[in-house]
């Protein structure tokens, strides 16, 4: 089955639709006609990019603002999923914590976990209940080039997205039968194309600005690879590079040398 086309019933999916990876890929689709679902806690933000993206391009888009890391949200995300036809879904939301695991807010680990596998997991399964019966649709979960290996001072997030990376490949080749696309994303860095001096981060100034991978880019390399039914997307060349060195370099030298960068971003968010 080929990747779904846009039409007056149907809709994406988009969650962590507020910013970053999320709102490049509303903007994409909404650009190529899809009506939308935005889906992030912040609801003014969700609202003025809704009213953006319908005023441009002439498609409806339905906000829907929501904590999911709460499950009482999840549960009115899938309640209202259930009464549209979802033939796209983006399940892009999530937060990351740095630093040691043992210093951590337990609150905040806890909400990592829930926001970033366990809502990516109902709704992945509410929204397949769809497109499979119909033998139509594309999943795009985002995961992360650190789910491949372990990572000092990154540990919730890496638990988190090395689950989301291995079941979204482990669905694809499940899906491929039924006509359903299924891709994982797995970046590394992505960021603004420019970020003013006073708002860089440690690896913002420690890696050169070629390297980067764009919103806009890497919203552009995972819809065609979507449209392709590819398993998996790595875009930019940082990302790239991340992906090979943490599947084929030595553990045992790679995790410490990871940790003590990831260390350095812990002192930067809480400090």
């Amino acid at each position: 089955m080929s990747f779904p086309q846009a039409s007056k019933s149907n809709y994406a999916l988009i969650t962590g639709a507020s910013q970053g990876i999320g709102e490049a890929m509303a903007r994409k689709l909404a650009a190529a006609g899809y009506n939308l679902i935005l889906v992030a806690r912040r609801e003014e933000v969700l609202t003025r990019i809704a009213d953006e993206l319908a005023s441009t391009h002439g498609v409806h888009v339905e906000v829907f603002a929501a904590d999911l890391s709460n499950a009482r949200d999840v549960d009115a995300l899938l309640a209202h999923i259930a009464r549209r036809e979802i033939s796209i879904c983006v399940n892009s939301a999530g937060i990351a914590s740095f630093g040691p695991f043992m210093e951590q807010d337990w609150g905040y680990e806890t909400n990592q976990f829930n926001l970033n596998a366990t809502a990516v997991f109902r709704i992945t399964k509410a929204v397949l209940d769809q497109m499979v019966p119909r033998g139509s649709g594309a999943l795009c979960n985002v995961g992360s080039a650190a789910g491949n290996s372990p990572i000092p001072n990154n540990a919730t997030y890496v638990f988190t997205k090395a689950g989301v990376n291995t079941f979204t490949e482990s669905l694809h080749y499940e899906l491929k039968p039924t006509g359903v696309h299924c891709t994982l994303l797995a970046p590394g860095p992505v960021r603004e194309a420019e970020i003013p001096e006073e708002e860089q981060s440690f690896i913002d100034r420690l890696v050169p600005d070629f390297l980067w991978t764009t919103y806009e880019s890497c919203a552009e390399d995972t819809l065609r690879a979507m449209r392709r039914n590819k398993r998996r997307v790595v875009p930019g060349p940082l990302s790239k590079a991340m992906d090979v060195v943490s599947t084929y370099a030595p553990r045992g030298s790679l995790a410490p040398l990871l940790g003590s960068f990831y260390a350095k971003m812990g002192e930067e968010q809480h400090g």
